[in-house]
């Protein structure tokens, strides 16, 4: 039976003779579905039209897809600590060379439900590799597999000077990763922290699509947690939209703008 894929965000669905009613993703609030309805491919179908994107973004390699499907977001590798963070919604043998090639993925690690895409997939054709996904995110997963890794708590070290933080607002579990290198610290954020056009700025969002602001309690938790937290380099979630150099201070001044606005 075929693992169905919601066109609207790419996500993968438990296999079943027919496509369910809605994707769970798409039909909650902070996410829409498609102006023609709720609509539905197969991962077959998908490698038929499109391809991998897999080129350098900055100083990290990420792997895309081309022409855009569902929320374009980039997968990014970060081979010294072994991580493939976030996932696409296509998978070809290429781009599993091409991680091989450069180190290698011990682990996944998913920001947030959006994009959890094709999560098990990936998974699977790394080698059965962990998923790591936030408990409180859980509801929202729509391809069981027996590589899912829920973690809970506010922190969680995945060794080889990444870790995993916790930062609210978007999702109950949406998660950033901080990985510190031996000459550098980067900011993965999905859309915990999402880069402003700008790219001098993030902004904090409960819903990015519909255009609704996180609470500001989550915002101070965000905030919160990252205190402390050394990173030269932020990366969004997709190609490019990133703050190189004096990131640490892009987002500082970025907290004090969003509650400059919400407490005026």
């Amino acid at each position: 039976m075929p693992h169905f894929m919601c066109r609207t965000c790419g996500t993968e669905h438990d296999a079943s003779p027919q496509p369910p009613m809605l994707c769970r993703i798409c039909s909650d609030e902070r996410q829409y579905v498609g102006w023609q309805g709720q609509g539905w491919t197969t991962h077959a179908e998908l490698s038929a039209t499109h391809r991998n994107r897999a080129e350098m973004d900055h100083q990290l390699f990420g792997i895309g897809v081309a022409p855009n499907f569902g929320i374009p977001q980039r997968a990014l590798h970060v081979p010294e600590a072994g991580v493939l963070w976030e996932t696409t919604a296509l998978v070809t043998d290429e781009a599993v060379a091409a991680l091989k090639q450069r180190g290698g993925v011990q682990r996944i690690a998913i920001s947030h439900p959006h994009f959890y895409a094709a999560m098990v997939r990936w998974s699977e054709a790394l080698g059965g590799v962990p998923i790591f996904v936030h408990e409180n995110d859980r509801l929202w997963v729509s391809r069981t597999s027996p590589w899912l890794e829920f973690w809970r708590g506010d922190t969680l070290d995945l060794g080889r000077g990444a870790t995993l933080l916790r930062c609210p607002g978007h999702f109950p579990g949406s998660t950033v990763m901080h990985w510190q290198g031996a000459d550098r610290a980067l900011l993965l954020a999905g859309d915990s922290l999402h880069v402003a056009q700008d790219r001098r700025h993030v902004s904090f969002m409960y819903s990015v699509p519909n255009h609704v602001p996180a609470r500001p309690s989550l915002v101070r938790e965000t905030q919160a947690r990252l205190r402390g937290v050394a990173f030269d380099d932020v990366y969004g979630f997709t190609w490019g939209l990133n703050i190189i150099g004096g990131a640490r201070a892009a987002v500082d001044a970025s907290f004090e703008r969003y509650f400059d606005q919400v407490m005026a």
